[in-house]
């Protein structure tokens, strides 16, 4: 009687290991600096430029006492939301912190309604109710502007969680900083993304100082692109400071969430001239340290150079456009400091959606 063949029992899949892991998610390096066309590199000018120059008028007038409250300048991180910008299309949506004035624009969000609602006034984003941290855009995508450090992080995983169930490809980028990659609520956003693949791209602009203390003197690991290792969300650094290789590195990201691979990390190493707000006098750290930054690393700089010596851009096209820009903040300025206050009885408006959807009983 021949033998009873006996079959083999399934292997079980071994799980990968820690340090395998770890080596996976190493394995993701920058791409290059992407080679911009002469078209690339003005839009790019333009729109960096445009923030600057808001940022330096916003700053005036608040020192004139036209803007109130917290307000936190951009200057210096240009590079970071131009360049992920132009790597993003229609559908996907934006939420960041309260350094925010740079991403609504970036968004094409309106001068005017910005900078109205940084002066409290009726035509701002949020009727003057917001000021600098709260302002919002359905139309651009832009869910703000928060006020409470890693705040936003949540609520970009849930837009993502929202892309993934209707299946639609958008990808959420969220932004925050150095010192709100400490907050707890971070991580647990990192698991339920990773657990769930969900499209979320987190862009941590490491502008070296937080609040005000250096980051090797609060983190005690400082290559923030590593952070998401224990939850395998693969990150990269990238040069903020230069836009191309941010939009490289905005392509790699964005198209590694919409072929469904989760979320990733892209580390922005990134400078603000700034203090970190309008009253901090930022005694933190040298002022050659700054000039030399300015000198060196200068974003619009960098493409201000290329258009001339590779594009043959002249000087005078270039004063062009800066004149251009200078105007356009002008007039949100001028409208900004002549639109009315919002009446007494907006206090009791927007506090309560009126068309939610009913269930059926």
């Amino acid at each position: 009687m021949a033998a009873t063949r006996q079959k083999k029992a399934p292997q079980a899949e071994t799980a990968p290991t820690a340090s395998e892991i770890v080596r996976t998610l190493e394995q993701f390096e920058a791409p290059a600096p992407q080679s911009f066309s002469k078209d690339d590199d003005l839009r790019a000018y333009r729109d960096m430029l445009l923030i600057r120059r808001f940022e330096e008028k916003a700053g005036q007038l608040y020192g004139m006492g036209f803007i109130g409250g917290f307000c936190h300048l951009y200057i210096g991180q240009e590079a970071v939301v131009v360049g992920m910008q132009m790597a993003m299309r229609e559908g996907d949506q934006v939420v960041t912190g309260y350094r925010d004035h740079g991403h609504m624009l970036a968004t094409g969000m309106e001068s005017r309604g910005v900078m109205a609602e940084l002066t409290g006034r009726r035509g701002g984003y949020s009727k003057g109710k917001g000021g600098s941290m709260h302002m919002f855009s359905k139309e651009k995508a832009f869910y703000g502007g928060h006020g409470i450090v890693g705040a936003q992080v949540p609520i970009g995983t849930g837009l993502a969680f929202a892309n993934r169930y209707r299946d639609d490809k958008s990808v959420s980028i969220t932004y925050f900083g150095d010192g709100a990659a400490n907050q707890g609520q971070v991580y647990e956003a990192f698991n339920m993304a990773s657990l769930w693949k969900l499209p979320a791209v987190y862009v941590i602009e490491n502008n070296r100082y937080a609040m005000g203390t250096a980051v090797n003197r609060a983190s005690a690991e400082t290559n923030f692109a590593h952070r998401g290792i224990s939850f395998k969300v693969p990150g990269i650094q990238v040069d903020g400071m230069d836009v191309r290789a941010v939009k490289a590195a905005g392509d790699l990201a964005l198209a590694h969430c919409r072929d469904g691979k989760g979320p990733m990390i892209l580390e922005m190493m990134t400078y603000r001239y700034r203090g970190h707000s309008m009253s901090d006098p930022a005694k933190y750290r040298s002022r050659d340290e700054v000039q030399r930054m300015r000198a060196e690393n200068d974003p619009i700089e960098k493409v201000r150079s290329r258009l001339i010596n590779d594009f043959g851009v002249s000087e005078g096209d270039l004063k062009a456009i800066d004149k251009d820009v200078r105007d356009t903040v002008a007039d949100a300025a001028d409208f900004a400091q002549n639109d009315r206050e919002p009446d007494v009885s907006e206090l009791w408006t927007d506090i309560y959606a009126d068309d939610v959807p009913q269930a059926a009983e």
